[in-house]
């Protein structure tokens, strides 16, 4: 116990260095913006490990959550319903995101320079393609080359169809699983050395934006950004906070307190995707079944982007608005439309709703791509509340899928929230069940579910 509990005190210390890292990182870069700009590759190269390891995570928990299930129809159901309700909530925070954008008004006034129509030509460059080039960059080009080239989509796929292989193999696929089951727990070991550079990414990377941006330019654009958050939050707390209550029983407060720290490494990372594999394990502790986690959550960080919904309809409204060409009414719905197939390809990755906004821009209005250089200069701030929110919205999706598919223990979910069953972090490095879970204890029926 002893042991244990010294293990979980450094684990607590690394959280605060992260804390301590993101302030000293907006000191410098505020005192000395010039050397701030040359720490960017710290940060960048800290998402990157991250990044590396996001493709096997996928891959083994969705392998292990479809071939666990001895019916097909069940990860059907779950699919199913998972995917359903991804396009309804993209498309209301599509919906709010033009709602306020409306109503704001954001980006009269401003003024487009040459370098900053530069800057758009360079984000819309190649960020454009149809419907069917996105359909057909689903399959990769090996099953090997899924893992190598990092697209989400592409071992989404391969997961599935290996997933389903094993399933319909029976008993003789059991091995294969077992040694998934021993991948799996080597990548989470890996990420969890890993996760010791995190004060040190945390740093570069908050004094690279903030020695990049400067004062200036965060005044000028204060109100989209303002106003971006505000939209972020009333989705999160209202909307996903009133569906959580009513389907589930869950206080979502309760819910993203238990979260904490993976908001925290998503605000100093900007990327939703270095919290992906600790999502996934603390909400199989939580008590949702591995199926259910295993499909839902992956398949949620490409398909259910809110954060990136609001920010792609705000972000049209603002630029519109700065280059004094509104979009009429008309323009609004067909670009919401088109956004909602959009967001689906801008997986939780710094930078891709930037590609996506300027893309969306490209197909409809291609006068308005040269004002994405406007917003530029403060997209990682907007990145960190558009991953926060996105992660929120698969936390509670993850709820929602296990309470519709009753694969989700209520009495488990009541002690974890209260804190009688705590999270530890050791879960993730220990030699454990599933997950980095460690094996059921006395009453908890999560397990004997999952795999009934």
């Amino acid at each position: 116990m002893g042991v244990a509990a010294a293990k979980r005190d450094r684990t607590h210390y690394l959280y605060l260095a992260v804390i301590a890292a993101v302030g000293l990182g907006i000191l410098v870069g505020f005192a000395a913006p010039g050397v701030a700009v040359e720490l960017k590759p710290i940060g960048t190269g800290f998402v990157n490990l991250i990044k590396m390891m996001i493709s096997p995570i996928i891959f083994c928990t969705i392998v292990l959550g479809v071939g666990s299930v001895r019916k097909a129809a069940k990860v059907g159901a779950v699919g199913g319903l998972a995917l359903g309700y991804f396009l309804v909530m993209s498309t209301v925070a599509l919906a709010i995101g033009l709602l306020v954008g409306n109503l704001l008004e954001p980006g009269q006034g401003l003024h487009l320079t040459e370098a900053v129509r530069a800057a758009g030509e360079k984000q819309a460059a190649g960020a454009s393609e149809s419907t069917a080039d996105f359909l057909l960059g689903i399959i990769p080009t090996t099953i090997v080359s899924a893992f190598t080239e990092g697209e989400v989509l592409q071992t989404l796929l391969i997961a599935l169809l290996a997933g389903f292989a094993l399933q319909a193999m029976g008993s003789a696929g059991e091995p294969v699983l077992r040694g998934i089951g021993h991948i799996q727990r080597l990548v989470f070991r890996i990420l969890a050395m890993i996760m010791w550079a995190a004060p040190v990414g945390a740093f570069g990377a908050m004094a690279a934006v903030v020695g990049e941006t400067g004062v200036d330019a965060l005044k000028s654009l204060a109100i989209i950004m303002i106003g971006f958050y505000v939209t972020c939050a009333i989705f999160v707390f209202v909307v996903l906070g009133t569906i959580l209550r009513l389907v589930a029983g869950v206080n979502l407060i309760a819910l993203l307190k238990y979260l904490g720290r993976e908001f925290l490494l998503i605000l100093s990372t900007s990327s939703s995707e270095s919290a992906l594999p600790r999502l996934i394990a603390k909400m199989e502790h939580l008590g949702v079944s591995r199926p259910v986690v295993g499909i839902t959550v992956p398949t949620g960080y490409s398909f259910n982007l809110d954060g990136t919904a609001i920010y792609l309809t705000m972000s049209s409204l603002f630029i519109a608005n700065a280059m004094g060409d509104p979009l009429s009414a008309g323009e609004q719905i067909s670009l919401l439309l088109f956004m909602i197939v959009a967001s689906k390809g801008a997986a939780g990755v710094t930078g891709a709703g930037l590609a996506t906004l300027a893309g969306g821009l490209q197909s409809h209005r291609p006068g308005l791509v040269d004002g994405v250089g406007l917003i530029v200069g403060i997209d990682r701030f907007m990145s960190e509340a558009r991953a926060m929110t996105n992660f929120a919205g698969n936390a509670v999706a993850t709820v929602l899928v296990g309470t519709w598919t009753k694969e989700i223990d209520k009495e488990r979910v009541d002690k974890v929230l209260s804190g009688a069953l705590p999270w530890n972090e050791q879960m993730l490095n220990q030699d454990a069940d599933v997950h980095g879970v460690p094996e059921p204890r006395e009453g908890d029926e999560r397990h004997a579910v999952a795999k009934a």
